[in-house]
């Protein structure tokens, strides 16, 4: 992250100001805003605070289209990562991939109709619709919530299918252990609270399963003032780049082959007191010549399946409302 940036946050930090942000995965690009509550730049529900305003929701059905990438495409990507994790460079890389969808319905609608715990529209740029939290700091503890596993709700057995699966639990404890080391960097008392809890999410496609995990620490009374150095830290989250962190980086981006830009970046809201920010997954991103792409990405191991692979991000490809 650019040291400007880290001033800034923890200068408002400081201060005790409130603001909003969003802040791009290359750690490059920051969209801050103060008096968040009152400004229209940036639409946003973090945590239920939100700054959008009355409206109804259009009632027409929304129609999705999507034209995924070939899975032969998909396999050259992921051959690049699996080399690496041969290599002994990463243990866990997540590889994501942009694809091009069509749209009956504004961004701007999407953000309003989504259901979603980290929702933000920035118009002409993107709307996001994640269930991730990045990190939540209250009082002084500070917890991540990191998400590995997804199946569809609706198989048989489905909880205890996602709970036994070998690799997506090595893959699980893998995050859990990077998160927990890196929230070692700038908290004391480091524990996981809860290991591999399920939520239920529904989506445009039925009813997903997503398997998470929440690990806590204490910081300082005055982590205010280092809140922008924190989140340098810790950025950018473990469950969207991989084990060890850096060369992993190195792995994904070679194999991407384009920056993901605000998307698996982080949006954040700080009301002076306390810090709610989530992982910009589920992610729909506006082209300069207005096309759209829908980012989504899977974690990758040593057991991992091309073919599986590539049908868990076509999966990921839904709108968060039926």
């Amino acid at each position: 992250m650019k040291q400007s940036m880290i001033d800034r946050l923890n200068e408002l930090g400081g201060q005790g100001k409130p603001f909003v942000f969003c802040l791009d995965y290359e750690m490059s690009e920051l969209v801050l805003l103060e008096e968040p509550l009152a400004q229209q730049e940036l639409l946003f529900d973090i945590g239920g605070v939100t700054n959008q305003q009355t409206r109804s929701a259009s009632d027409q059905p929304a129609l999705l289209r999507a034209t995924p990438m070939s899975e032969e495409a998909y396999a050259a990507r992921f051959a690049v990562v699996r080399h690496a994790l041969e290599r002994g460079d990463s243990f866990l890389a997540n590889l994501t991939v942009a694809t091009p969808v069509e749209l009956n319905i504004p961004l701007e609608e999407v953000f309003f109709r989504s259901k979603a715990p980290y929702k933000c529209y920035l118009p002409g740029r993107f709307v996001c619709f994640s269930p991730e939290t990045f990190v939540r700091i209250v009082g002084s503890e500070i917890s991540c919530f990191p998400m590995k596993g997804t199946i569809d709700a609706t198989l048989p057995h489905a909880a205890e299918t996602i709970l036994g699966d070998y690799k997506e639990t090595a893959e699980h404890y893998t995050i859990t252990d990077l998160i927990r080391n890196d929230l070692s960097r700038v908290a004391r008392d480091v524990e996981v609270r809860r290991f591999r809890y399920i939520d239920e999410l529904v989506t445009s496609r039925g009813r997903l399963l997503q398997v998470s995990s929440e690990i806590v620490g204490q910081l300082t009374p005055d982590w205010r003032a280092h809140l922008g150095s924190i989140l340098s830290v810790l950025l950018p989250a473990g469950s969207i780049s991989g084990a060890p962190k850096e060369a992993t980086v190195r792995a994904i981006a070679e194999a991407e082959g384009e920056p993901r830009g605000f998307y698996t970046g982080i949006c954040g809201y700080f009301d002076g007191e306390s810090l709610d920010s989530g992982v910009m997954i589920r992610f729909i991103e506006q082209q300069a010549d207005g096309s759209l792409r829908y980012r989504s990405g899977g974690g990758i191991t040593i057991n991992s399946q091309c073919a599986e692979e590539y049908r868990e991000v076509c999966q990921k490809v839904y709108l968060p409302f039926v």
